[in-house]
């Protein structure tokens, strides 16, 4: 499953000069003022900095292999969505030729304002518990809010973009047909693939778990759920970062990725065993979640089904960005290994079919009551801290 430990970022940081461009190219900023801190995630380079005229800004560049101007557009559309919605995610800046994504060479750039709220898994890896039960229920309402809001989006699904969440492998007639044009539609994925046996890999462990569904409402859905993308006053979210995976799936697809992402510590499972598994704190996030949005009788059905494979297609995502995008086909293997075939083969593990017995358990019974005496509305309290942001996705820590 591999090991927490910080790996180096596989974009070179944001330089004074090109953000001073970038803010130069933003009217009402005034320019840079300082750069505040650089995030150390691995996926883009992004940095707080504050301008000299305004509130503190959040800067995120992204190599256009990765995110080009019409797939950041993609994002940004649903993000305004949302806010007109209530929910607290970041207005995205328009530069001086009215675009939301700006472009520079190889270079694509987009500029949010800092939003309200502590960042207290600023330097936690990316898929990592909760602090406590408290903000695993917290978290688990602010999902299911931010799923009000986004009922009604009916952009289509997102193209085959490195690093994107969907269902689609999984949820075919034929997942070993659609494996292989998943792979077509991605160059370098196939490559990769034949040095592997994936058909038998399949058979073994992933066919075995996939999940019978059924009818289930497509969804605009954030799809990277998890503590280091929101903001805390407390053990309430206060705010959402990070959209960059968001794509049309369903809500309790969402769901599963959350309990998915936060319930596991997959980085120290050969270390610390049945104590990185958080069945506490999926039984919050779940809770927190039907006290804002109760999950019909379909999805209820469908979360633990959902569960064991709802990794799949963002794994294979991430393997055909080592490859294809980063040339590195060791590392698109080890991702291959360690993540789509190894998370699938810890669901037939006894810890992993004892994680989702339980969930059978708990989506046929009513929420537990909240935590510590913690009554979270469905975006947590109106924090008003330092207004810091980190959220730049990632799986690597």
């Amino acid at each position: 499953m591999g090991r927490a430990e910080l790996v180096a970022p596989d974009w070179p940081p944001l330089t004074e000069e090109e953000t001073c461009w970038l803010l130069g190219r933003h009217p009402g900023t005034g320019g840079l003022d300082a750069v505040l801190w650089r995030s150390p995630r691995p996926l883009s380079a992004a940095a707080l900095v504050r301008p000299r005229a305004g509130r503190h800004l959040f800067v995120k560049r992204h190599h256009r292999t990765v995110r080009d101007a019409a797939a950041l557009a993609e994002e940004h559309r649903f993000m305004a969505r949302l806010a007109a919605r209530g929910a607290p995610v970041a207005r995205v800046l328009r530069d001086r030729d009215g675009a939301t994504a700006t472009v520079r060479g190889a270079w694509t750039y987009e500029v949010h304002t800092a939003l309200p709220g502590d960042d207290l898994y600023r330097d936690a890896f990316s898929w990592t518990p909760y602090l406590t039960l408290a903000q695993a229920y917290s978290s688990g309402a602010a999902l299911a809010g931010l799923h009000l809001a986004a009922e009604g989006w009916d952009a289509p699904p997102r193209g085959p973009l490195p690093l994107l969440a969907s269902h689609r492998v999984f949820s075919a007639a034929d997942p070993v047909a659609a494996m292989a044009d998943f792979a077509r539609a991605r160059p370098g994925l196939s490559a990769l693939l034949a040095r592997v046996p994936w058909r038998e890999d399949l058979a073994r462990y992933h066919l075995p778990l996939r999940p019978r569904l059924g009818p289930l409402r497509p969804l605009w859905t954030q799809n990277d759920w998890h503590g280091t993308n929101l903001l805390w006053d407390g053990d309430r979210v206060t705010a959402v970062l990070d959209f960059g995976l968001a794509n049309r799936t369903t809500a309790v697809h969402d769901l599963a990725t959350a309990l998915e992402r936060s319930a596991v510590e997959w980085l120290r499972l050969a270390d610390r065993g049945p104590a990185a598994v958080h069945l506490g704190q999926a039984r919050a996030l779940l809770d927190g979640y039907r006290s804002v949005r109760p999950l019909s009788p379909a999805e209820a059905a469908a979360l633990p089904e959902l569960l064991p494979l709802v990794h799949a297609d963002y794994a294979l995502s991430e393997a055909y960005y080592f490859h294809t995008v980063l040339g590195r086909p060791d590392q698109a293997l080890e991702t291959y290994r360690d993540y789509f075939t190894g998370h699938a083969a810890w669901f037939t593990t006894p810890a992993g079919r004892d994680f989702t017995a339980r969930l059978r358990e708990w989506v046929r019974t009513a929420p537990s009551p909240t935590p510590d005496g913690c009554a979270p509305a469905p975006w947590g309290g109106r924090g008003a801290g330092r207004g810091g942001v980190s959220g730049v996705s990632g799986v690597s820590g």
